[in-house]
């Protein structure tokens, strides 16, 4: 696990250590004695919410991979419709782009991985 989502799990967590130490070691010293089945219901819940809002929290920040815009075109796979010699056409998604390959030719029918997008172009290299 890396050490960023370890620090989001533990505050994540802080709520449950807050409360477990409130009930359980507070309000005895304070002579107030919540009974064990008050207490760990409560504590259960709070850590069903964690398992329930943990995946939105660790899944997603810089960690993941853009699903819009141009960034999220890099390393897919397109196919070449119009040779590339070095510029030509590629289809993604049904869409038509203009293309530059930057390792040779690649001709009508060959698959290409797109490396970056400037602008309304992509630049590929060859699969292989």
């Amino acid at each position: 696990m890396k050490a960023g989502n370890l620090l989001k799990l533990l505050a994540l967590m802080a709520d449950e250590i807050i409360v477990g130490v409130f009930i359980f070691l507070v309000l005895p010293g304070m002579g107030m004695e919540i009974p064990l089945w008050v207490g760990l219901p409560v504590m259960l819940i709070l850590l069903a919410k964690d398992f329930l809002i943990a995946p939105f929290v660790l899944g997603g920040g810089v960690d993941k991979r853009p699903e819009t815009g141009p960034e999220s075109l890099v390393g897919r796979t397109a196919l070449v419709v119009e040779d590339l010699s070095p510029e030509g056409v590629v289809k993604l998604d049904g869409e038509l782009w203009k293309a530059e390959c930057l390792n040779g030719r690649a001709e009508k029918g060959e698959k290409v991985r797109i490396i970056s997008v400037q602008g309304t172009r992509v630049l590929v290299e060859r699969r292989g």
